[in-house]
């Protein structure tokens, strides 16, 4: 950087030494060329003060500013030479006196912009906290200067000052997206990290904080990750403060949210299971299966266990997924464009949450605590509220994170995080209960489209696995909770899981197609639909669960009435129905083939070819058996 800023002076310099010798030859406008003199002598000497002090300048203002004062000096000295022409020269020469004076006012101001360079970059223990105030150049662009301002206190200030230009850079980047990527683009990213690094923990928790705002968009979360971020984080989520590490699970959270290709990066640097920790410890008694074995009293961690390994690596199944649009997965392919238009669902966001460390415990000569580097000392001393929000944040981060990615799901669910959200569920706070159900919605997703993720995580016989079905099925029976929709989405995600005789989840997802809500009646019809399918082994067996149900008249009543988020799924579902159980007499008594046959005269709803080429063979099955 020293020998950059070194170069880029050179230039200004040698023009400002050139304007000083031409102005004494000045034939006319001899005053206002003495007043340009004496301006650019104290601007030659600000300049070399700079060449001296290359090595604390921040880049990028010192490019800017150094820029305009070379063109500025440049113009000045083509105007001082016009001035010191005489005789035949002068007749044809013409200099407007407004022109010396706008010249020796820009000269005046980049004095003021290379002063304002020079305080800006001064140590903070040097500059006897002066205000810096704002550069001239900053009249057409004052945020900018603004944000130079607090980056330069973010590379040579005190640990204090630091923490307030982090916590300024925090507000710039809440109120607006284009400052975030500014205060990228001006290099802030290398002092926020080492902010986060080394600071205190005001001053960590601002940086990080700053960090989650910049990555609102893909390009910028790259480019934070290409910084060195995981790392940083992961050593905060190892053995910092529970207030930064709450302020680290959040901004893990929104830069997985912006960009999913950093799952990975994060997944390298063992953030995962550091959440894991911090969303287990005080959830469950046994808060991990990573046990850390010390004998004779070490206190070093030196083996770590992770159970649960033991799963069929061979059968790798997969369908199509998407993470917030719920799809039926044993609808044909076909069918996808139909359902895509049926449903959306609403992420929850927020900043708040829940966590704590593994706390320590003797048993005999065997001691067990949580994942390597989880903090541990203080954290029973913690604040119950501090501690709910980490496990909110904790939960949260996971949920992003696990968001269409096999791997990431692969390792929560061997950890007890399974265990962990299913507790959660019934007796987090609030925020805790709806990431963790957004989390689960998440991994089931990623269940229902890796068969191996099913057979090892979500098999019949599991007992956490019951355990998640029993608190999402509570849930749904409950059925007036912001918890409706994610427990609705990941019990159909599950749909191939389920043996013909587990009956008891089809009836409380058939009474949600009496709800009024919308919404609640397209997924609970999206769910029904994921065990009625073709695709789905037990179609039949559902299918007569989904009959004694009494599903269809809400079905007919959605398909005749309903509005079009719901009406598609309603229909589809009935047509399954009708595709597997055509022989029943629950669906003669309802009139279903005459709704089939009204549902094909309706160009709304025949758009979709794939669907109405569903609806044409469920009325054909159903008139091999039934007549009206």
């Amino acid at each position: 950087m020293a020998d950059i800023v070194k170069q880029i002076i050179a230039r200004p310099i040698q023009l400002a030494d050139q304007i000083i010798k031409v102005a004494d030859f000045a034939c006319s406008f001899k005053q206002d060329c003495a007043d340009i003199k004496s301006k650019t002598e104290k601007l030659g000497g600000l300049l070399r003060q700079a060449a001296r002090a290359s090595n604390d300048l921040y880049e990028r203002p010192t490019r800017r500013i150094i820029d305009n004062t070379e063109q500025v000096l440049d113009k000045t000295l083509q105007l001082v030479l016009k001035c010191r022409a005489n005789g035949f020269q002068r007749v044809f020469t013409i200099i407007p006196a407004a022109a010396i004076r706008r010249s020796s006012e820009q000269v005046e101001k980049s004095i003021g912009d290379v002063s304002w360079l020079l305080r800006v970059s001064t140590p903070a223990d040097d500059s006897d906290n002066e205000h810096v105030g704002l550069p001239p150049i900053a009249a057409d662009e004052p945020i900018l200067c603004l944000i130079w301002e607090q980056i330069a206190i973010l590379c040579c200030g005190t640990l204090d000052d630091r923490a307030d230009a982090a916590a300024s850079l925090v507000s710039l980047a809440r109120d607006n997206n284009r400052y975030g990527r500014s205060i990228i683009e001006e290099g802030g990213l290398p002092p926020l990290l080492k902010l986060a690094k080394e600071g205190r923990m005001e001053g960590q928790e601002s940086a990080v904080r700053a960090i989650g705002l910049l990555g609102r968009d893909p390009e910028s979360v790259e480019q934070i990750v290409n910084a060195g971020v995981c790392s940083v984080f992961a050593k905060i989520l190892k053995g910092g403060h529970m207030k930064v590490q709450i302020s680290v699970a959040w901004a893990v959270s929104e830069l997985a949210a912006n960009y999913p290709k950093c799952q990975d990066h994060f997944l390298q640097n063992n953030t995962i299971r550091l959440l894991v920790s911090h969303l287990a410890y005080e959830t469950i008694e046994e808060h991990s299966k990573y046990t850390i074995i010390s004998k004779n009293n070490m206190s070093s961690i030196h083996a770590v266990v992770v159970a649960n390994s033991d799963h069929d690596l061979n059968n790798l199944q997969t369908d199509d997924y998407r993470c917030h649009v719920a799809r039926p997965a044993g609808l044909d392919s076909e069918m996808h464009p139909v359902m895509t238009n049926s449903v959306t669902i609403k992420a929850g966001d927020g900043l708040k949450g829940n966590q704590g460390a593994p706390q320590q415990r003797r048993e005999k000569s065997r001691r067990r605590v949580a994942l390597p580097g989880a903090s541990i000392k203080g954290r029973e001393f913690e604040d119950p509220a501090i501690k709910i929000e980490m496990k909110a944040m904790a939960a949260r981060a996971l949920w992003h994170l696990c968001a269409g990615n096999f791997s990431i799901c692969k390792t929560i669910t061997e950890s007890r995080a399974l265990l962990c959200f299913a507790v959660l569920l019934e007796k987090g706070e609030e925020e805790v209960k709806c990431n963790s159900s957004m989390a689960l919605m998440e991994i089931t997703a990623v269940a229902e489209r890796f068969a191996e993720l099913r057979r090892s995580a979500f098999k019949p016989t599991s007992t956490t696995s019951r355990e998640v079905v029993d608190k999402l099925l509570k849930i749904i029976n409950k059925g007036d909770c912001d918890l409706l929709i994610p427990s609705i989405q990941s019990i159909g995600n599950l749909a191939r899981t389920f043996r013909a005789t587990e009956t008891r989840l089809i009836p409380p997802l058939v009474r949600l197609l009496d709800e009024r809500e919308t919404e609640v009646l397209a997924e609970a019809a999206i769910a029904l639909i994921k065990f009625a399918c073709t695709d789905n082994y037990l179609h039949v067996n559902h299918c007569k669960a989904i009959l004694e149900a009494g599903a269809p008249k809400y079905l007919i009543q959605l398909t005749y009435f309903g509005e079009q988020m719901a009406q598609l799924p309603g229909l589809i579902l009935l047509c399954y129905i009708a595709l597997h159980v055509p022989d029943s007499e629950t669906l003669a008594q309802e009139d279903v083939l005459i709704v089939l046959q009204w549902a094909l005269k309706q160009g709304h709803l025949m758009q979709d070819s794939s669907l109405e080429t569903l609806v044409v063979e469920a009325k054909q099955r159903m008139e091999i058996y039934q007549t009206h």
